[in-house]
């Protein structure tokens, strides 16, 4: 019986912790400041760090609380689904929560998962962005990094079901590049706009 009702007060206290406003857990970091590196795995096995992106693409870090919960199922279903909005700009896109990278893996083959999905179980990085709660899982924060690696917007009022049509437009309002079609691709490659 203690044992039940231990089971239930966590899975109470949870459930509380995500659905608790997020601004009230918000990070501590600005618009303006560098955003932490990072180098993190992702579910297609591939490392990725903020560094790499560095004057080439604005990255769009994307935290989220827990795989194969509600919000985050569908805010990876928006990405999913009408992602190819975030890929007019010339930027990129990624999720990150503290779940180990297996448990990512087998969302990300769920969902169809079509971009990265990075793993975070050491909980250093989400610690870095100040996103880790106090159930030490990651708010629903999403960073909009500049390619010189300045943070250009700080985003944690998420709406999970359209989160990919607002990154898009948040690009569009933060003057992102867009890309256009290379011609000479024939494999419908895309390039950016100078």
């Amino acid at each position: 019986m203690i044992k039940t009702m231990i089971n239930k007060t966590s899975k109470l206290i949870l459930a509380a912790a995500l659905l608790l406003p997020l601004s009230a857990m918000a990070t501590d970091l600005k618009v303006g400041d560098t955003a932490p590196n990072f180098k993190l795995q992702a579910t297609d096995g591939h490392f990725y760090q903020l560094s790499d992106y560095k004057g080439k693409q604005t990255l769009v870090l994307a935290w989220y609380p827990m795989a194969n919960t509600h919000g985050c199922t569908l805010e990876c279903k928006s990405l999913v689904q009408k992602g190819h909005l975030i890929r007019e700009y010339n930027a990129v896109y990624m999720m990150a929560s503290v779940d180990d990278l297996e448990d990512n893996q087998a969302f990300a083959k769920e969902q169809k998962a079509d971009f990265p999905m990075l793993s975070d179980p050491t909980k250093e990085t989400a610690k870095a962005y100040d996103v880790l709660n106090f159930v030490r899982v990651a708010s629903r924060v999403t960073f909009y990094i500049g390619e010189d690696g300045k943070i250009l917007k700080i985003d944690d009022d998420i709406n999970a079901e359209t989160a990919a049509e607002d990154i898009a437009a948040t690009l569009k309002a933060l003057e992102i590049d867009k890309v256009v079609e290379d011609e000479s691709a024939s494999d419908g490659e895309t390039a950016q706009v100078e």
